[in-house]
């Protein structure tokens, strides 16, 4: 079973049990084509609907759906995701993270921030040296930077904290 909501305006369960789809517990007939990896064609009470996937979040289990020319903002959730949810273990993800310590001793070659610097996911932070071999230090989360503790050429040793974010 599903929980799915639309425009985080409607919810519905969806269930497909059988070769049959229920939402909110009623059977639902729908005749399906697809068309391609991302669209297909649905009849549903003789009215024909094109829907085709504009966009895809597999980590937060969301997309966006274009059907005939309306765009619907979707998320799912499953039972294991209600289960977390209950058990209070659904933010354990979205922990602020406060500051990015070394990996391990090295010595720092390159700071590619400055403080008050807003940095996505994944952005390359500073480039440290460890072991004759350069390494590119990305950020944990999307974070802002409030200090820097390091500077080029300094040495540092496992983790030393390198940067502080907000």
């Amino acid at each position: 079973m599903f929980k799915v909501k639309v425009n985080d305006q409607f919810n519905f369960e969806l269930l497909s049990e059988g070769g049959k789809t229920f939402v909110n517990g009623n059977p639902v007939d729908l005749d399906l084509l697809h068309l391609s990896k991302t669209s297909l064609h649905v009849l549903y009470h003789n009215r024909s609907f094109n829907a085709e996937l504009v966009e895809i979040n597999r980590e937060e289990k969301t997309c966006s759906v274009r059907v005939n020319s309306n765009i619907y903002k979707i998320s799912l959730t499953d039972q294991f995701d209600e289960l977390l949810h209950k058990l209070g273990m659904d933010t354990m993800n979205s922990a602020k993270i406060a500051e990015l310590k070394a990996p391990m001793p090295g010595m720092v070659l390159k700071i590619l921030v400055e403080e008050g610097q807003e940095v996505k996911k994944g952005e390359n932070l500073l480039v440290l040296e460890a072991m004759k071999m350069e390494n590119i230090i990305k950020s944990p989360a999307d974070v802002s930077i409030r200090s820097i503790k390091v500077l080029p050429s300094d040495k540092v040793e496992k983790n030393q904290v390198m940067i502080i974010f907000n």
